[in-house]
């Protein structure tokens, strides 16, 4: 059995937020398992090319746009998203509250990943 509290953890400065990693490859479950915060008024490209992902939103408010601008949908506690085709995204907290995510990863991330955030491209591990 594993059981983390959340200071015993991990935690990565990804760019725009934290992500305080729960499960890693290491722990052998197949998956990660992140708290995700991203920080108030931030927009970031991303796009995992090995790894898919769902996000569970428990707190604050922003949103999810396709890269393509084909789709934009409101996250707030009790939406999920799944990027289920590898999608690139963007990533957008509301200007006036940090936006609080579940992610699971797979396959699950090493522990160290972090975002390349730059302007017109988008961030990938």
């Amino acid at each position: 059995m594993i059981v983390r509290k959340k200071t015993e953890v991990k935690t990565v400065d990804w760019g725009n937020g934290l992500s305080h990693r729960f499960l890693l490859e290491a722990d052998r479950m197949g998956f990660t398992l992140c708290h995700t915060i991203v920080r108030a008024g931030t927009k970031s490209r991303l796009e995992y090319r090995r790894h898919l992902e769902a996000c569970y939103c428990i707190g604050g408010r922003g949103w999810i746009e396709l890269a393509d601008g084909s789709a934009t949908h409101d996250l707030s506690p009790g939406v999920l998203y799944a990027l289920n085709d590898h999608d690139a995204h963007f990533l957008i907290a509301a200007p006036d509250t940090d936006l609080e995510l579940i992610s699971v990863f797979n396959p699950p991330l090493q522990g160290d990943e972090r975002h390349t955030l730059a302007e017109g491209a988008f961030s990938q591990y």
